[in-house]
């Protein structure tokens, strides 16, 4: 590879950011986000990369046809499925959009407050998780936490196209900005005596989602309205980020008669 090659790839995987996976490129497709361009191995032709080169053709986007060598060297996850899409940064949104979101809806906000949630895996899951329970966004603070990085896209089977997200310089004093709006917070914590189905979920909610080893941050306990558990029964006392997560959004959906007939 000439020097000039060289210096572009290196320019792409500085700057930009990737979405990998079928599934997940295909929901970029179908997001208004934007795509530079997107990577197919040579002889991936079956299944629904027929689908991803149909509709980046009808909409303008550029396909390049590559080893999958190069497919592989260009991954950041283990199951690229042969297919990569570079795409500009994520674009985040303010916390004020995700309100305008549930306002237009004509609904009471349902918010996920995530306090330094680390593994990319879990906030992919938990992206993925709100999306499908109806969250209006999801806020996560700019330091000490992960940002949505085309393994949280992986994860999330493109759920981030269609999720509303903040990144914020302080979770406290975003928590407090939310109260103005009649937005009760929702702290997860084992040390108390409530569980979850025990509260109401019915009007404005956000529910705080700690980290994955330290729990939620002394600050952001002491600024939440109330705090619930989920019952253990077993040896081991706590689950992992996600799941905990995913079991109190769908306590939201049941109160709230969100379900589908």
């Amino acid at each position: 590879m000439d020097k000039n090659k060289l210096k572009i790839n290196r320019q792409e995987k500085e700057f930009n950011d990737q979405v990998e996976g079928r599934n997940a490129v295909l929901e970029l497709l179908e997001s208004d986000r934007d795509i530079n361009k997107i990577y197919i191995a040579d002889g991936e032709k079956h299944g629904s990369i027929h689908k991803i080169i149909a509709v980046a053709k009808e909409k303008k986007v550029i396909i390049n046809e590559v080893s999958r060598a190069k497919i592989n060297q260009m991954a950041q996850t283990e199951n690229n499925q042969g297919v990569i899409a570079i795409v500009p940064p994520f674009n985040y949104c303010e916390v004020e959009d995700i309100l305008e979101e549930a306002k237009n809806k004509n609904e009471n906000p349902f918010i996920i407050i995530l306090d330094g949630i680390e593994d990319p895996h879990n906030l992919g899951s938990i992206i993925r998780t709100a999306e499908t329970a109806g969250a209006h966004g999801i806020i996560i603070p700019k330091r000490r936490a992960v940002g949505v990085n085309s393994t949280v896209a992986k994860v999330s089977a493109g759920a981030v196209e269609h999720m509303k997200i903040a990144r914020v310089n302080n979770i406290t004093e975003t928590i407090n900005y939310l109260k103005k709006y009649d937005v009760w917070i929702c702290g997860t914590d084992m040390n108390t005596d409530k569980f979850y189905y025990d509260e109401n979920y019915t009007g404005g909610i956000g529910i705080v989602i700690g980290s994955e080893g330290f729990g939620m941050s002394r600050l952001v306990k002491e600024n939440c309205d109330f705090l619930v558990k989920i019952p253990m029964k077993g040896k081991i006392t706590s689950l992992n980020a996600s799941v905990s997560a995913g079991i109190i959004m769908y306590e939201v959906v049941k109160q709230r008669g969100c379900f589908e007939k």
